[in-house]
């Protein structure tokens, strides 16, 4: 099929990642992906015929992406579409699953393992078994809360219960929930624990990425939620050694917004690129474990980088993202480090550009480790150079409690000039280099 230059995409996978799969597309090498995504976790959480825990747009083949490469994508534009949506803290209940309750949720009467489910009224038990009409949902909010959105999408505020139970009675038009999703909207439920909060908006997509070698349900493409899949009682489990197969799609690094670049491995023929999971906003660590999950329209550009074989994302923030460490060195800095270099016989000065390599692991500490390993092999440089650049030129920031990490740092071009992106990080912080 002739590769487009545009690919147009309103359709979702059930929850599973799976290279076998016929991807859409093909896309340009330099082309773009426009895609209408469906909220993440919390409505996919509550309709367990998803297997996956969150509802992905199906992947994408990028024209002359083959195994061994990396794909960068740009993202050009995040628009919000939803004009609410609920979120809050979970407690998974027992009985409601077998071993996972994100991949593999279960009737507690009829016993039937991701059962179709029905909506009858709102509220936490509305949500039910199609087969014999039980309150089905494997998850119930501790602290929970319905947030509604002004007109241009830069603020919300909680609501309290009347208002989160008429939003409730018309869940899909409020979340805007693509037509092609089957997930149940999770306003459905009308939590309300929080009320008069305001929050300021910036979206983000909490997964973006390349599909994975093998099939992984795709909130469990990472090292910190793969880890419920080895040796788990379900049709995914997975081996510790086949969970190095994965892409770090998801990532819920909230610097992963409009005007990022996110640098891909391609570990299946044309990558297979992949999206969702969008929020409205999120602190550093998703610490309540959920956000505020959104549908939105998002635009992305694709660009095939040969011979850069990565395990895993690298990330070129927006230059107001990064920590201040890492910021490009400005022109009166040189100057200033010049005159310091001159007066300690220094001939020359190392040429710099901010580079973020992401890290995933079972908890930070391992996250931390990955990430570091990650950039070491990349480069061609000891881990402890790694760390030394880090800690003087750059930062580690968590991306998700419990297990993603960035590792930050100004890296010499020499370096970048190796693997050849050289020309791509200076174009993301052409304004700001001195």
């Amino acid at each position: 099929m002739e590769a487009k230059q545009t690919v147009f995409v309103n359709e979702f996978t059930n929850g599973i990642l799976d290279p076998n799969n016929k991807m859409l597309g093909p896309v340009k090498d330099g082309g773009h992906i426009v895609a209408n995504t469906a909220p993440g976790c919390w409505g996919p959480m509550i309709t367990p015929a998803i297997r996956g825990g969150h509802e992905v747009t199906k992947p994408v083949f990028v024209e002359g992406a083959e195994v061994g490469d990396a794909i960068a994508i740009k993202i050009k534009s995040i628009r919000v579409t939803s004009s609410a949506t609920a979120s809050g803290n979970d407690a998974p209940v027992d009985g409601r699953f077998l071993g996972d309750p994100f991949v593999a949720g279960k009737c507690p009467q009829c016993g039937t393992v991701n059962p179709e489910t029905i909506i009858e009224g709102i509220g936490q038990e509305a949500i039910r078994c199609a087969e014999c009409g039980i309150d089905v949902v494997p998850f119930l909010f501790t602290n929970g809360y319905t947030i509604a959105f002004d007109s241009n999408r830069n603020i919300g505020v909680t609501l309290h219960k009347r208002a989160a139970e008429e939003i409730a009675r018309e869940g899909r038009s409020y979340m805007a929930t693509p037509e092609q999703s089957i997930q149940n909207p999770i306003v459905t439920i009308a939590p309300h624990d929080l009320v008069g909060t305001v929050a300021r908006m910036r979206p983000f997509l909490g997964q973006l990425g390349t599909t994975p070698s093998r099939p992984f349900p795709d909130s469990h493409n990472a090292g910190d939620f793969g880890q419920f899949l080895i040796e788990a009682p379900h049709d995914y489990k997975l081996s510790k050694e086949q969970l190095e197969d994965r892409t770090d799609g998801h990532m819920d690094i909230n610097r992963v917004r409009e005007g990022a670049v996110l640098i891909c491995p391609v570990k299946v023929p044309g990558g297979g690129v992949y999206l969702g999971d969008m929020h409205a906003m999120q602190g550093d660590g998703e610490i309540a474990g959920h956000t505020a999950d959104v549908a939105g329209i998002v635009n992305l550009q694709v660009k095939v980088i040969k011979g850069l074989n990565i395990d895993g994302p690298i990330l070129l923030p927006v230059e107001e993202d990064l920590p201040y460490l890492a910021k490009p060195i400005t022109k009166k800095e040189k100057e200033i480090a010049r005159g310091v270099a001159e007066q300690w016989q220094v001939k020359k000065l190392e040429e710099s550009l901010p580079i973020s390599f992401i890290g995933t692991g079972a908890n930070l500490n391992e996250a931390t480790e990955n990430g570091l390993k990650r950039a070491a092999e990349v480069i061609g440089i000891s881990i402890p150079e790694v760390m030394n650049r880090a800690t003087i030129t750059g930062s580690i920031e968590i991306g998700r409690h419990p297990g993603v990490a960035t590792i930050t740092f100004l890296c010499p071009v020499a370096y970048l000039n190796k693997i050849g992106i050289t020309q791509l990080v200076r174009d993301q912080y052409i304004n700001s280099i001195g």
